[in-house]
């Protein structure tokens, strides 16, 4: 001890700005990764990126992460907890696979850079396990057996993260190339040879018409329609 009754060895001090290493937890990382993609695109996500966002080495993230694809699913993870917070299975089977497909668009559309990157994993976590659970329940209402309750599961699944991510990929463009997309169908469809593309050009009048919202809930109409065939004659 020193005359003042301080120790004589200073205190061990990180860098200024930078929170010790320690302090890392996976709700953190996740949730400056997160922010990472969404303000700069799925390309910025890197370990080594990471860490300096959070304030440390990126060796620090691997402490808590093996690797960037646990980061990734751990992402996946995050937006189906977001798709499925507050979620309740309805009476009607159909209705519980809507507010599912509809609860996950929703998702995507709110973190469109992160869906693009995380739509196609499994996630393999407790969220993923909840909603699949959900789908499959409702499927077994509706009168499947297991087999055809896992079938289509995948297929109910893989189409709506399809749809949103698409949706999500327009979300995520800026905003002149999406006016121009949106313009293209009241401009240079409507202008279309119809010698050329009679069909097209009968048509074209009507697909302004059929904005985001009308084609998401066409698609989920169609496939819960075939799935309820489909129920009708296993019964």
């Amino acid at each position: 001890m020193t005359e003042s009754g301080t120790s004589a060895e200073p205190k061990a001090r990180g860098r200024r700005g930078r929170p010790p290493s320690t302090s890392l937890n996976q709700k953190l990382i996740l949730d400056t990764a997160l922010t990472l993609v969404e303000r700069e695109g799925p390309d910025a996500l890197t370990l080594r990126r990471l860490g300096a966002d959070l304030g440390a080495n990126h060796t620090a993230v691997l402490r808590h992460f093996h690797s960037k694809d646990e980061i990734l699913l751990g992402l996946a993870e995050r937006l189906l907890e977001d798709a499925l917070d507050g979620f309740a299975p309805a009476d009607s089977w159909r209705e519980t696979l809507e507010s599912l497909a509809r609860r996950v668009r929703t998702a995507c559309l709110a973190h469109p850079r992160i869906a693009l990157l995380v739509a196609s994993r499994v996630a393999r976590r407790s969220a993923e396990f909840r909603g699949a659970d959900a789908v499959i329940a409702a499927l077994r209402q509706a009168g499947f057996g297991d087999r055809d309750a896992a079938r289509y599961y995948r297929s109910l699944v893989e189409t709506a993260l399809a749809v949103s991510a698409h949706e999500a990929a327009f979300a995520a463009l800026d905003s002149g190339s999406q006016e121009g997309d949106r313009m293209a169908w009241r401009r240079e469809y409507l202008a279309v040879s119809p010698t050329l593309y009679p069909h097209l050009a009968a048509a074209a009048p009507y697909l302004a018409e059929a904005d985001e919202d009308d084609q998401f809930e066409t698609t989920l109409g169609l496939i819960l329609d075939a799935v309820e065939a489909r129920a009708r004659a296993a019964r």
